[in-house]
């Protein structure tokens, strides 16, 4: 059965971004992207909207199938406006994917957890140069990457690491 979504009010839209972010702090992502999602759906470039989505989908990497969602945050990422803010939560979705990465502890995970680490550092470095006064989001982001580095004794994967299984 096809079911023809409900259409939001535009002057509801403020009462809708206050839901989603209640549904995501109590750790609900799924409710708050339908949420977002019905926001975009009136107003395609609502960029806290998009925000809210794209937190929303990080939220579920752990849960869910973690390269649909990366990728579908990746595409929110490039409709934000402001360059600044793609930058930082361009490194925001790397960061949380490595995050996923070292929690689900399969081999590798943490050579891979430390790439995608480093992307998020690169990420919030070229944010840092372009924040706006007095914002140093991006920086304290930078050094929670370097921590988890440091306390996790992550590092890169030695380039002569690969070792066919049969000789």
């Amino acid at each position: 059965m096809e079911f023809k979504l409900k259409e939001l009010s535009p002057k509801a839209i403020p009462n809708a971004l206050e839901k989603a972010q209640r549904y995501r702090l109590l750790s609900q992502p799924a409710q708050a992207e339908s949420i977002t999602r019905d926001i975009l759906r009136i107003e395609p470039d609502h960029q806290e909207a998009l925000v809210l989505l794209l937190l929303a989908l990080t939220d579920q990497f752990e849960t869910s199938a973690l390269t649909d969602r990366f990728r579908r945050a990746e595409k929110v990422v490039a409709r934000l406006s402001d360059k600044y803010k793609a930058r930082y939560y361009q490194g925001i979705v790397y960061e949380r994917r490595a995050l996923a990465q070292l929690r689900k502890n399969l081999p590798a995970s943490l050579s891979g957890a430390y790439e995608w680490l480093r992307r998020a550092m690169d990420q919030f470095e070229e944010a840092e140069k372009i924040r706006p006064e007095g914002n140093d989001e991006a920086l304290l982001r930078w050094n929670s990457c370097a921590r988890i580095i440091h306390d996790s004794n992550l590092e890169a994967e030695a380039e002569d690491s690969f070792r066919p299984l049969l000789e």
